[in-house]
C-alpha cells in the first residue's frame, strides 16, 4: 500500500513536469502575446496585468491548500493544537477580505481604462497625423471579401496595407454572424448582417499576419482564414496597380457566386459594382434594426469606379445609426 502511494505521488509530479514541457513547446503559437501593432500591444499589457493580479490570489491559495492538507492530515504523531471553540481572528479576516477587495478595485480601474482606450471605433492616435486607409470587409460562407473603396479593387481571403498607417476596417456580414480577428494586430470584432461595425488597427512593421474567423459558422468555418500583409507604401501602391491592370472585375453575378456557401482560394478583382458593400448592409436592415434605424444606402458611395466613399451609411465609421449604438456593446474585449 505504501509503495502504491509513493508511485502515485511520483506519477503526479512527473505528469505536471510533462505538461509544463508540452506547454512550453507551444510558446511560438501564442501570437497574441507577440503583437505587431499598438492595439495588440495594449491588449497584451492588459492580459499581463490581469494575469498578475489574479496570480496574487491564486498562488497563495494553492500554496496554502497544500500546506493545510499536509499539516492537518491524519497521522499517529499528530501534535496540532485542538481548539474547538476558536471562531475568529481579526488579523486573518483583514487579510483574506482586504487583499481581494484591493485586487478587485485595481481590476475595476484597469478594466474601465482599457475599455475606453480599446473601444474599436475609436480612431488611433496616428490617425491625427495621416488619413486612415479604409477597407470594407464582408464575411461570407466561408470566406472573407475585402473592398478597397479608395483604390477601387477587391480581394478574397487576402488583405494588404501599408505599415505604420492606421487602417479603418468597416465590417458587415452576408452570412451567419462571424468574428474578424488578426491576433497580432488586435482583438476580434463581430460581423453581423444589417450592421456596419468599425475596427481601427495598425501594423508597426512589415510582415504576413494570420487572420481568421473566430466564430463558429458552419461546416467549413475552420477554413475561414486569410493573410494580412503589411508592406511599405511603395509596395502597396505597386500591388494595387498590378491588381487593377491584371485582374478581372467583380460583377454582381460574380458576387452571387462568391456568396454561395463554400471555400475559396485567394482572389483579386480590379473593380467591383457600385454600392455593393452598402447593398449588403442595407438588404438586411429592414428585417432587424438592432435597436436603431436601418442603414440608408448612399449612392455617392464608391463601387470600384474611382469615387471614394468608405462610409456605407451615416454615422461613425460607416455604421448605421443602429450599429453606432451597438458598437460599444459588440466591440468589447471581444474586439479589442
Amino acid at each position: 500500500m505504501k509503495h502504491a502511494r509513493t508511485f502515485r505521488r511520483w506519477f503526479a509530479a512527473l505528469s505536471l513536469m510533462a505538461m509544463t514541457l508540452i506547454a512550453s513547446g507551444c510558446s511560438d503559437k501564442l501570437i497574441v502575446l507577440d503583437p505587431k501593432g499598438p492595439v495588440g500591444a495594449q491588449q497584451r499589457d492588459l492580459i499581463y496585468i490581469s494575469t498578475a493580479l489574479c496570480l496574487i490570489v491564486v498562488v497563495p491559495v494553492l500554496i496554502l491548500t497544500a500546506i493545510i492538507v499536509w499539516r492537518y492530515r491524519e497521522r499517529a504523531s499528530h501534535k496540532a493544537a485542538y481548539e474547538p471553540e476558536w471562531e475568529h481572528n481579526t488579523k486573518l479576516e483583514t487579510i483574506w477580505w482586504g487583499i481581494p477587495i484591493v485586487i478587485i478595485a485595481i481590476l475595476g480601474f484597469v478594466t474601465v481604462k482599457y475599455t475606453h482606450i480599446l473601444e474599436p471605433s475609436r480612431p488611433l492616435a496616428s490617425a491625427a497625423q495621416q488619413k486612415p486607409l479604409t477597407i470594407q470587409v464582408t464575411s461570407l460562407d466561408w470566406k472573407w471579401l475585402f473592398y478597397y473603396p479608395e483604390q477601387g479593387i477587391a480581394t478574397v481571403n487576402y488583405v494588404q496595407f501599408p505599415e505604420d498607417k492606421p487602417i479603418k476596417f468597416v465590417l458587415t456580414s452576408d452570412a451567419p454572424m462571424n468574428s474578424f480577428w488578426i491576433p497580432q494586430l488586435g482583438g476580434q470584432i463581430y460581423t453581423m448582417s444589417g450592421m456596419a461595425m468599425t475596427l481601427n488597427l495598425q501594423a508597426d512593421e512589415p510582415g504576413d499576419y494570420f487572420g481568421s474567423g473566430a466564430n463558429f459558422s458552419g461546416k467549413d468555418f475552420a477554413k475561414m482564414r486569410f493573410t494580412a500583409r503589411a508592406t511599405s507604401q511603395a509596395q502597396f501602391d505597386e500591388w494595387v496597380a498590378g491588381v487593377k491592370s491584371k485582374e478581372p472585375a467583380l460583377t454582381e453575378e460574380g458576387y452571387k457566386q462568391l456568396a454561395t456557401p463554400g471555400v475559396s482560394e485567394v482572389r483579386s478583382f480590379s473593380s467591383f459594382p457600385k454600392g455593393l458593400f452598402e447593398q449588403t448592409v442595407t438588404k438586411y436592415a429592414a428585417s432587424h434594426r438592432h435597436g436603431g434605424t436601418p442603414a440608408q444606402s448612399n449612392d455617392g458611395g464608391h463601387a470600384g469606379h474611382g469615387q471614394s466613399n468608405p462610409n456605407p451609411t451615416k454615422g461613425d465609421g460607416g455604421s448605421t445609426a443602429g450599429s453606432k449604438k451597438n458598437e460599444g456593446s459588440n466591440g468589447h474585449v471581444g474586439q479589442h
